[in-house]
C-alpha cells in the first residue's frame, strides 16, 4: 500500500559518492528525495582493498565544495570512508541502507514505481547511480568456482607465504601483486597483453615493471589461464601449456554494471559491444522519460571512462533539469 511517506520527487538508486552528490543537489532545489542503497554507505568503496590509494587527489573527490583533508595528496580508502560518511551524517542525507531495489516500473507514464525487498515507492524521477563493482568479469574457465578463487582482493596478509596467481594487469591486479609480494607471498601474474597496462597508476607502474624484471614477481605475458585445479593451475603461454603449483587465484579482470537491471527498466544499450546506455549528455536523462543515469554506469563496459572526479557534474545537470520541469508543471 502506497502512503504519502513513500512518494518522492526523486529516488536515487545507489548510495555511493555520486548518489550522495545527487542528494546534496536535490536538497538545494528543495526536492523531496530518497537514496536506496543495497549495502552500507558507499558500499563499493567499503569493499575496495584495505590499502587502496585513489588515483585522484583529494580535491578531485570533493562533493559540493566540502573540503576533503587527507594526510597525503592522494587519499586512501579509510580517509574516503570518513569523508563521505561525515557528509552523509552532517547533512542528514535521507538514505535507506541495506535495502536493495529489485524493480523499477514506469507503466503509468506519470510516475515510476520502485520496488525493494522491504517496500514500494513512487517517484516522479529516478536516478540510477549504481556503479559497476558488484559483477565481476568471469573468465568461465574450469575451476573458477573453487574455494581458493576470488574475484575480489582485500588484504595481503591472507596470502603471506602462499603461491598466489594474479590474473590481470589493471590497477587492482598490480596493487594486489605488489602488496602480496611485500608481505611474503609467492606471486605470479598472468597478463593477456604484452606488457603492464598503460592506465596503471603512474607512480605504481615502474614499481611492478622493476619487480618483474628482477624476478621478485613472476609474470607470463601474452598468456591466459586455461584451468584451475585444487593445487595447481594450467596456463597457455606463447611457448605452450604450463602447469604451476598454486594455493590461491585472484581473478582481477575487472567488473561491469548490471545491464539486465537497466534493460528491465526499458533503457536502451548500444549494440556495438560497449553496451553504453542511451542518455542525453546535457540532462543525463535516458530514453525512458524521468529516469536518469549518474556516474560510471554511463560508460557501459568502458568502466575506466567515468569516475568520481569527472562525474560529480552529473548531479547538477540532473537536478537543474528536474527542477526546471517541476517549475513548468
Amino acid at each position: 500500500m502506497q502512503t504519502q511517506q513513500n512518494k518522492f520527487d526523486l529516488i536515487i538508486i545507489g548510495g555511493g559518492p555520486i548518489g550522495i552528490a545527487c542528494a546534496l543537489e536535490a536538497k538545494k532545489k528543495n526536492l523531496s528525495y530518497l537514496i536506496l542503497e543495497k549495502g552500507c554507505l558507499v558500499n563499493s568503496l567499503y569493499h575496495y582493498p584495505t590499502n587502496m590509494t585513489f588515483f585522484s587527489t583529494s580535491e578531485k573527490l570533493e562533493l559540493d565544495n566540502i573540503p576533503f583533508i587527507s594526510n597525503n595528496p592522494k587519499p586512501g580508502k579509510r580517509e574516503a570512508l570518513e569523508y563521505y560518511r561525515r557528509i552523509a551524517t552532517n547533512n542528514r542525507i535521507n538514505i535507506n541502507l541495506f535495502e536493495k531495489v529489485t524493480k523499477v516500473s514506469s507503466d503509468s507514464g506519470d510516475y515510476h514505481k520502485v520496488t525493494t525487498g522491504k517496500a514500494e515507492y513512487i517517484s516522479d524521477n529516478v536516478i540510477v547511480a549504481t556503479g559497476f563493482y558488484d559483477i565481476p568479469n568471469y573468465l568461465e574457465v574450469p575451476g573458477e568456482d573453487l574455494p581458493k578463487v576470488s574475484h575480489y582482493y582485500n588484504d595481503p596478509h591472507y596470502y603471506a607465504t602462499q603461491k598466489t596467481l594474479v590474473v590481470g594487469a589493471s590497477n587492482s591486479a598490480v596493487d594486489a601483486a605488489l602488496e602480496i609480494y611485500r608481505k611474503g607471498g609467492d606471486v605470479t601474474m598472468i597478463v593477456r597483453k604484452p606488457e603492464i597496462g598503460e592506465r596503471v597508476k603512474y607512480w605504481v607502474r615502474p614499481d611492478i615493471i622493476n619487480r618483474i624484471e628482477e624476478g621478485s614477481i613472476k609474470a607470463y605475458f601474452n598468456s591466459s589461464l586455461k584451468e584451475i585445479r585444487d593445487t595447481e593451475v594450467v596456463i597457455d603461454t606463447p611457448e605452450g601449456e604450463d602447469v604451476l603449483d598454486n594455493d590461491f587465484v585472484l581473478l582481477l579482470t575487472g567488473y561491469r554494471p548490471n545491464f539486465e537491471f537497466l534493460k528491465n527498466m526499458g533503457i536502451d544499450l548500444s549494440e556495438d559491444g560497449r553496451k553504453i546506455p542511451e542518455y542525453n549528455e546535457d540532462t543525463m536523462e535516458t530514453n525512458v522519460p524521468g529516469i536518469f543515469l549518474a556516474g560510471v554506469i554511463c560508460g557501459g563496459v568502458e568502466t575506466h571512462k567515468w569516475f568520481i572526479e569527472n562525474s560529480r557534474i552529473h548531479a547538477k545537470l540532473i537536478m537543474d533539469h528536474i527542477s526546471s520541469k517541476t517549475k513548468v508543471s
